[in-house]
């Protein structure tokens, strides 16, 4: 089982402050990667601080997404990739490469990645919130905070 697992925590609609990856290898997570992301002009929303909790004061320093781009690159491409809710994620990334003039093809992996929701979903599990798929499954989470979230959804991904 060989997989990359992403989450993303947003600034406002899909500009990201922070990103956790989580390479699995043979069903064995293997390397795990973390950072925050100055989103453009540092400009929050007040929903999404109350959300994850980070600040413009946490990443007023941080790399851009840009400068953060190599590490992600490196971890996603050619990979199969997994994310909860991956519609969400999927869209963050794309969409950050597009502002940055990147090419999303060029990470060959499918325009669709796998999803922890539609897959817990099947399994019957109402609600699937990720806080939910983990309590489920005896998992820990301190939810919003990205790597952490990569990790639960990676986990639930080797549970299927």
């Amino acid at each position: 089982m060989n997989f990359t697992a992403i989450d993303f925590e947003t600034a406002t609609a899909y500009h990201p402050c922070s990103v956790g990856i989580v390479t699995v290898e043979n069903g064995i997570i293997v390397d795990e990667f973390v950072s925050l992301i100055k989103p453009p002009n540092n400009i929050y929303s007040p929903f999404t601080i109350q959300v994850h909790g980070i600040y413009p004061s946490h990443t007023v320093n941080a790399k851009s997404f840009l400068q953060v781009y190599p590490e992600i690159e490196k971890r996603l491409k050619n990979r199969i990739v997994v994310a909860h809710n991956e519609s969400f994620d999927r869209n963050v990334l794309s969409k950050s490469m597009a502002l940055y003039g990147l090419h999303y093809e060029d990470l060959h992996i499918p325009a669709r990645w796998e999803c922890t929701v539609k897959i817990y979903k099947a399994k019957g599990l109402n609600p699937t919130k990720l806080s939910d798929c983990c309590r489920e499954m005896n998992i820990q989470l301190n939810h919003h905070e990205a790597l952490s979230d990569a990790r639960a959804c990676a986990k639930l991904y080797m549970l299927k």
